[in-house]
């Protein structure tokens, strides 16, 4: 197989990979259905969306891991310990086994949560790897559509339960959960390797596709988020937005067949050089000049190869400029502390707000929570695919906006939509959610960036697993202390409804973003030097 077929391979693998990786972020669309279904507490299903979270704690793991296993391996363990883990609590639910007590529940939920750093782990180094000079924008494609995650397991749980009752959703969403990622992983495992590591012009002719791509993931945005405004106002049959999300997966696959089809020609052109040569050779008598004149032509064949070996005064600028740092090392800077925090500020503080969605919809009284949750999902998606865009539309530019920068930019949006929660209308709830997913994609997607640039790519898989830490640390803190001051506003455990369920912590959750977009412009002033003179564009 030739090296520029098995990337493209590798990164449609990657795509369905992640669009079925964010397990935990469809817990809102039934989190009421299991907190109904398990008799439990407004902070005791707060532990269990926390417990997803904590299994990020023991992410680094997965990181040593792919340092040293294969990393199809590294994908079906992964693929393993969600099956396990969610897969229990299908069983459970649907009272197919004996019951399983609240601290199982919850250390199967860190089992199924953990499942997913095995599989991003390998994802990101795959996408670093086999497109070095476009690692923002593999990196920002794929992961975008774990954006999608929600979105689409919310498709298929609709039209397979549109009859059935709601405990019946609750028992979809945790099958699924258990059973397509490891469909997925068996199906993608051979694909998923990198390719010609040592080449450091791997995926330098990889423009063409990536425009393609572009404008089918744009469309498949397009279409999630036309979906999830039709499944709000009820205009478009479920079924239907699964069919075509199914149909939108699919379409990348054309780029790989075009490099086949581009490679099988190439080969068949080099064929009938060759003849061509050796028919002119053989028609002249001992003359050198014929032989000459073809050997100072390229062998169309080896075009990719001769370019992949060949490194240009751009990589090399790439290499020596960052500098590679251990985890050890790592935490003790000041750059990691700031930026740590301003992660936790920002990107968590998202997806606490998100992990809430389904309770905070519940206490306005509002029964689209699905549909919210897709919405979110679909904006996350945009959020998560456009850094990516912007570096690929402007990658030859020579003034850049810092990734330290670019996330207090998207983090002011964020503080905004948190105080417009504190407004009663509807339209406020769809619109903060809407900005709050979108740009929490958005910093999710810089931040991988953001940690090869500061610490290098050597042990990005553990380093990164480190900085991701703060998410289930914030997961717990700010969701521990919206479900107390929910719970507060009722007294006990009882059902909070009205507008103060949470008005207090939308405004403690404002200030914080407030407070995350201040740390991100100290952290910019900090590595300004660094990014004007080392910027990898």
């Amino acid at each position: 197989m030739p090296p520029s077929l098995a990337r493209w391979l590798s990164l449609v693998a990657l795509i369905w990979l992640q669009t079925i990786a964010g397990t935990n972020t469809n817990f809102p669309a039934y989190s009421s259905q299991l907190k109904q279904m398990l008799n439990i507490s407004q902070v005791q299903l707060n532990n269990l969306a926390f417990a997803s979270d904590a299994g990020k704690l023991l992410g680094w793991f997965s990181g040593l891991a792919a340092a040293h296993l294969p990393l199809w391996l590294v994908l079906l363990v992964g693929a393993l310990l969600g099956l396990v883990g969610n897969g229990v609590q299908y069983l459970f639910v649907a009272g197919k086994v004996a019951s399983v007590s609240y601290p199982g529940m919850f250390l199967l939920a860190v089992l199924a949560g953990n499942s997913i750093c095995w599989i991003n782990t390998v994802c990101y180094v795959v996408a670093i790897r086999n497109f070095p000079l476009h690692r923002q924008v593999a990196i920002g494609l794929t992961t975008s559509y774990q954006g999608l995650s929600a979105s689409f397991y919310t498709d298929v749980v609709d039209a397979a339960t549109r009859h059935a009752g709601t405990g019946a959703r609750a028992e979809a969403y945790l099958l699924l959960n258990s059973v397509l990622p490891m469909a997925v992983s068996l199906a993608t495992a051979p694909f998923v390797r990198v390719v010609n590591a040592d080449g450091p012009g791997a995926g330098k002719n990889a423009h063409g596709g990536f425009i393609i791509l572009f404008i089918i993931t744009i469309a498949t945005g397009i279409f999630a988020v036309v979906s999830s405004m039709g499944s709000v106002s009820g205009a478009i049959p479920a079924v239907y937005n699964a069919m075509g999300m199914g149909i939108f997966l699919l379409i990348p696959i054309i780029i790989p067949l075009a490099e086949g089809v581009k490679h099988v020609l190439a080969h068949n052109e080099k064929r009938v050089h060759d003849i061509v040569v050796t028919e002119q050779e053989n028609g002249k008598h001992g003359g050198d000049e014929g032989g000459l004149q073809w050997e100072a032509h390229p062998q169309v064949g080896n075009q990719e190869e001769a370019v992949a070996v060949v490194p240009t005064g751009e990589e090399v600028a790439i290499n020596s400029a960052r500098e590679e740092v251990g985890a050890r090392a790592m935490v003790t800077r000041v750059e990691f502390w700031l930026y740590f925090f301003v992660y936790l500020f920002g990107a968590t503080l998202g997806i606490v707000f998100l992990n809430n969605l389904g309770q905070i919809a519940e206490s306005r009284g509002t029964s689209k929570t699905p549909s919210l949750v897709s919405l979110s999902s679909s904006f996350g998606f945009f959020g998560r695919l456009i850094p990516s865009l912007f570096d690929y539309l402007f990658e030859r530019r020579r003034y850049v906006v810092s990734r330290p920068a670019a996330m207090a930019a998207l983090m002011a949006p964020m503080v905004g939509a948190y105080f417009l929660l504190l407004n009663h209308a509807p339209a406020a709830l769809y619109v903060s959610t809407a900005i709050i997913g979108v740009c929490t994609g958005a910093i999710t997607s810089i931040s991988v960036s953001t940690t090869t640039e500061l610490f290098g790519t050597k042990n990005f898989g553990v380093n990164h697993n480190v900085v991701v830490t703060n998410i289930p640390i914030g997961s717990f803190v700010f969701g521990y202390g919206a479900a107390l001051l929910y719970r507060r506003r009722r007294g006990g455990d009882a059902k909070c409804m009205g507008m103060d369920c949470y008005s207090t912590t939308f405004v403690v959750w404002g200030s914080l973003c407030l407070l995350g977009t201040a740390l991100a412009l100290v952290l910019h002033a900090r590595t300004r030097k660094f990014y004007s003179r080392n910027i990898e564009r």
